[in-house]
């Protein structure tokens, strides 16, 4: 199907990727050649681009400098960074969510929750509205120095107010990166799209299990705007659906500047749509880096980490070998 190309091309930020062919079925205890080989890392293996999104290390300490140790221990150079940029900078923060399955709150209670959040929400969009650029060209340039590009500012401000929207796009121009996600839906593909065309930009919308929801209709919300972008999360489409995910990205490849990868159960297996540890789930991984390599197509391959984690493991180990999994396939 012919796709007609958008204004705004990624290329212009990261360039063509070159490539190759080979291998294919790999287990999950392997060891491959180190993308930390020379002094700096380097995840981009036959033309595709690997890394990870920094949500993988929700569960363990997370400052800006933490998860960069992390990083260069994956052996990574490309990131998507999500709340740990604002985390790290200092945001105003409120006190953690209450527990599900609580006891129910009074109606009192609950005002006094709404009011508290109001008030958080109006501080943190004074913090932003105030908060130097330069803070982020500082952490540019820690990344930098290391090796690490960040290509994605998961910022997720389809919500925010107009002024806190140009903040995230003008951060993520500081940053060095080529667009901001955000979860997809109906408004935030209607509110972001024009912000990332006044900044040269693109916005990125993620999935989860939409694509299985009748109704869903992606021409519609990329339609939009000229610079609205798929990050397809492989994972999660083939749990919703169990279709095969290269069928998608042939159709949007140039719509789709990065993917997340997971590997899940499909719909008809026991048990259904569940992450597993990878190798141990049914999404064809393998088929989607192969597809990638082959085509040449610039799309990011990004970790998402959310399988159980064995106690003896922790996310820089699971994230480390995951990465490692994607290179045994692509060399």
């Amino acid at each position: 199907m012919n796709i007609k190309k958008s204004t705004i091309s990624r290329r212009k930020f990261l360039g063509t990727a070159a490539a190759a062919a080979a291998v294919s079925v790999v287990p999950f205890n392997f060891s491959c050649s180190s993308g930390t080989q020379s002094n700096k890392p380097n995840s981009k293996v036959n033309g595709v681009q690997l890394g990870l999104t920094t949500y993988s290390y929700r569960s363990i300490p997370h400052g800006l400098e933490e998860v960069l140790e992390y990083i260069l221990k994956a052996g990574v150079n490309a990131v998507e960074m999500r709340s740990v940029l604002e985390e790290g900078l200092g945001i105003p923060s409120g006190p953690p969510r209450a527990p599900r399955g609580g006891p129910e709150l009074t109606d009192e209670e609950r005002a006094e929750r709404t009011k508290a959040a109001e008030a958080l929400r109006e501080e943190q969009r004074q913090w932003r509205l105030s908060l130097p650029m330069e803070k982020y060209a500082d952490i540019r340039k820690m990344y930098n120095d290391a090796g690490v590009d960040i290509h994605i500012a998961k910022f997720a401000p389809a919500g925010w107010s107009d002024e806190e929207i140009d903040y995230a796009y003008e951060a993520t121009k500081v940053l060095g990166a080529y667009g901001i996600t955000n979860e997809a839906g109906e408004e935030a593909c209607k509110r972001l799209g024009p912000f990332a065309e006044k900044h040269n930009s693109l916005a990125i919308y993620h999935t989860h299990g939409q694509f299985g929801q009748a109704g869903f209709d992606l021409d519609t919300l990329l339609g939009y705007s000229p610079a609205n972008r798929l990050n397809l999360d492989v994972g999660h489409y083939w749990g919703a659906t169990g279709l095969h995910p290269n069928d998608i990205i042939i159709k949007y490849h140039d719509k789709i500047p990065m993917l997340h990868m997971k590997d899940k159960t499909g719909p008809n297996d026991t048990p259904a749509n569940t992450n597993k540890p990878w190798g141990q789930g049914t999404t064809p991984i393998a088929d989607v880096l192969l597809l990638l390599k082959e085509e040449k197509w610039p799309i990011d391959v990004f970790v998402e980490l959310e399988y159980p984690i064995e106690s003896y493991s922790d996310p820089v180990k699971e994230v480390t070998k995951c990465i490692e999994y994607m290179r045994c396939i692509l060399e």
